[in-house]
């Protein structure tokens, strides 16, 4: 596996560049972005099918929500592992493991009876896609002088960014015409080919060292991770007379483990054992960065999950119209990528991240005030304005926050960003849901007509979402731009 390693030794950062070497560079980091962009693709067009999905399979809100929950809480289990994979592994083999198995997952998608396989399925792709996103930063942070990571950081942002907003109308199309498995087997040959593409093209840019992998610490992780996540998601069920169990006890759990997990990270750390290393977050710079990602996708999760419901339960529009309704926000997001990189790199990050926060923040706020009334031009120009707030703050966050750590610490840098990203993420779902949940059945037993009652639970889980992007206001301030030299970056 090494044996080819040593012809492509990654640089540091400050080490003048042979222009084979820089084609070569921008070969991967193009077939990454290619790659990145179909497991993105894939994650975002799920998020119109939702409603339509209850519907064709007779499921509840609640179990329909797990095709989400349940690839977001996958891929918080394995991305701490992927800290270990990429220090372990050569780029090459790292991407045909990911994107086999990704493949494999929308296969088994395409082909699913019922919500049970299509779930199974569902996780066997956020496998693939878990390991696909640290293993684009980790390589974009050792390839990429600290004076030009604003924009390749931007052009990642375009992917996360582009993806979402073009997978719901694709997704809405694709359910206003065919049946729902048609998103799986139109998205199977774009999946092959970045395979076939990758397969043949993909090189390795980073020279694999001896890691080794703490079996406690990915069990601790999984239960960490897993029960937080469970948890917050069985709140939002409603009834919970006659279960196995308490309905606070995988919160508890969740806790528990978290807390073994850190400890046990924070010990093995001194023998350079950890799974993920926890000395990123002496970096205060990274820190607060981190912090804010986490708010951001809290906020960012829980109104893509939240919008279409409320589009096509509230609104009465169709999926279609849904994903039309949203596509100008995030290709607006798209297009503002770059540009927002390469201010990065010209004015740092705080210029950027305040105003960005604040807008996300007006318009959560405005949110609290929809109901069946409310105009569909209000939406959609709620829905650009939050686009171009999170324009702002994702790009500066990330270049940030791996900025502020040493290069041997990328790994687990991207890893620790990816594990909080995929959290904060399904945690927002599952707080949005679960106090839309509570509110509309509330509602309903006072007597109130169902769509009022859901408008009405809905109203409610966007005034605590808007309470929490305050917080990101807040710690926008405290994001610096971090030193240059790579090795000096871990100053606070």
């Amino acid at each position: 596996m090494s044996t080819d390693a040593t012809t492509f030794d990654a640089m540091p950062a400050d080490t003048p560049v042979s222009q084979t070497d820089a084609a070569r560079n921008r070969l991967v980091i193009a077939l990454l972005l290619g790659s990145t962009f179909v497991v993105f693709l894939n994650e975002t067009m799920m998020s119109v099918a939702i409603p339509n999905l209850m519907d064709s399979l007779v499921v509840q809100p609640n179990v329909a929500q797990w095709l989400t929950t349940a690839f977001l809480l996958t891929m918080a289990i394995v991305i701490p592992i992927t800290g270990f994979l990429l220090q372990r592994m050569n780029t090459r083999p790292v991407f045909m493991l990911a994107m086999s198995i990704f493949t494999a997952g929308t296969l088994i998608c395409a082909a699913s009876p019922g919500i049970e396989l299509l779930i199974f399925g569902r996780v066997i792709q956020a496998v693939g896609t878990a390991i696909m996103m640290p293993l684009l930063m980790t390589t974009v942070m050792t390839l990429v002088p600290p004076e030009s990571r604003g924009k390749t950081m931007g052009n990642i942002s375009i992917v996360i960014s582009v993806a979402p907003a073009i997978g719901p109308t694709i997704g809405g199309f694709i359910l206003a015409n065919m049946d729902w498995r048609w998103m799986f087997i139109l998205m199977l040959p774009i999946a092959i080919a970045a395979l076939v593409v990758g397969g043949r093209k993909m090189q390795n840019v980073t020279t694999p060292r001896y890691a080794p992998l703490d079996i406690a610490s990915v069990i601790l992780s999984a239960l960490g991770f897993g029960g937080l996540v469970y948890g917050l998601s069985s709140m939002g069920e409603g009834e919970h007379v006659g279960a196995a169990f308490p309905i606070w006890l995988p919160l508890v759990v969740g806790l528990v483990a978290m807390a073994v997990f850190v400890w046990r990270q924070i010990v093995l750390s001194r023998q350079d054992k950890a799974l993920l290393d926890l000395r990123t977050f002496l970096s205060r710079n990274y820190t607060v960065s981190v912090l804010t990602m986490a708010i951001a996708m809290m906020a960012l999760f829980g109104t893509v999950i939240l919008l279409p419901i409320y589009t096509q339960n509230v609104l009465r529009l169709d999926t279609l119209q849904t994903g039309l309704l949203l596509l100008p926000g995030g290709l607006l997001m798209g297009l503002l990528a770059p540009s927002v990189g390469r201010l990065y790199d010209r004015i740092g990050p705080t210029r950027l991240l305040v105003p960005g926060t604040m807008l996300v923040s007006i318009v959560l706020w405005a949110l609290t005030r929809v109901d069946q009334d409310t105009s569909v031009w209000a939406i959609l120009t709620g829905h650009i304005v939050i686009s171009i707030g999170l324009a702002l703050v994702f790009t500066p966050l990330f270049t940030a926050a791996l900025g502020s750590v040493r290069m041997e610490m990328y790994s687990h840098g991207s890893a620790i960003l990816g594990s909080v990203q995929q959290v904060a993420g399904a945690a927002g779902i599952a707080l949005f849901v679960a106090l839309m949940t509570i509110r509309t059945a509330g509602l309903t037993s006072e007597g109130v007509e169902p769509v009022s009652a859901l408008a009405g639970g809905i109203q409610l889980a966007f005034l605590i979402g808007a309470v929490i992007s305050l917080f990101a206001i807040v710690t926008a301030f405290f994001v610096r731009k971090p030193d240059a030299a790579p090795g000096m970056s871990h100053g606070h």
